[in-house]
């Protein structure tokens, strides 16, 4: 069994895998809190196995990715204490497979880093992979499975927290889906904007790549947000939740195995 763990700027996503067939045995979240010690976050992992009814002891190993720089010593610091044993951490040295092209390969954020070498596994090539958590990135996969690039765009939720925090009248809302595509009020207003509007975005970036690509290419999203714009997208996109913790059992395997 392998814990994989993800660390991003909203949240911390972690989950059980199988290291032979990759099933998913259990997965669970946590708020990205850089006020916590490493002794809290190493309670609050232990209550989640408790509360998933799972054993310490069947976990082989731990891989952790983090854009989180100041979280990322506490989580190693926790892991390490729970299950005595040396935490892979995603980064330079650690073998991914991944062909990066881009002008810097050392620039590459790890979490692009993990759902590349899970959609360079998963899904036919060439292939883009969205993002929508926190920031809204986009990779871009050669036919061979290579990284050519991408963008990085703010989230939905900073747009529309920058958008209640700068406005006089519009209040801070959740993410739902619209029930309209024309708002008849505020609040369904704005939920049609950021949904509609970050769905016409997809669609408008896709057309744009595969033109310049020259050919159709494999979609595949995933982030806490995804699930709600997808379905909004006239594209053909595969919504895949758990892209983050496939890419980390294949690098932890990669380099442990």
């Amino acid at each position: 069994m392998i814990l994989a763990v993800d660390v991003g700027n909203t949240q911390i996503v972690l989950g059980a895998l199988e290291a032979d067939s990759g099933e998913i045995r259990f997965t669970a979240q946590l708020s990205s809190n850089r006020s916590q010690t490493a002794d809290e976050y190493a309670v609050l992992l232990h209550s989640l196995f408790v509360l998933n009814r799972f054993d310490l002891g069947q976990v082989e190993g731990c891989i952790l990715s983090s854009v989180v720089p100041g979280i990322t010593p506490l989580l190693r610091q926790a892991l390490e204490k729970l299950f005595g044993r040396r935490v892979l951490i995603v980064g330079a040295g650690v073998k991914t497979g991944l062909n990066i092209l881009i002008d810097n390969p050392a620039q590459l954020g790890s979490d692009m880093v993990v759902l590349a070498v899970a959609a360079a596994a998963l899904y036919p090539k060439p292939a883009m992979i969205f993002d929508l958590s926190t920031a809204m990135t986009l990779s871009v996969l050669d036919e061979k499975g290579g990284y050519l690039g991408g963008m990085i765009m703010p989230g939905p939720r900073i747009g529309m927290d920058a958008l209640s925090n700068s406005t006089a009248q519009l209040p801070h809302i959740s993410f739902e889906p619209p029930k309209r595509l024309i708002g008849t009020n505020t609040v369904d207003c704005m939920k049609s904007g950021y949904t509609y509007g970050t769905a016409a975005m997809m669609d408008g970036i896709i057309q744009r790549v595969e033109g310049k690509l020259g050919k159709k290419a494999a979609v595949v999203a995933t982030g806490a947000l995804a699930q709600t714009i997808v379905p909004f997208c006239r594209v053909k996109i595969a919504y895949d939740a758990d892209l983050r913790l496939k890419g980390l059992r294949l690098i932890y395997l990669r380099n442990c195995k």
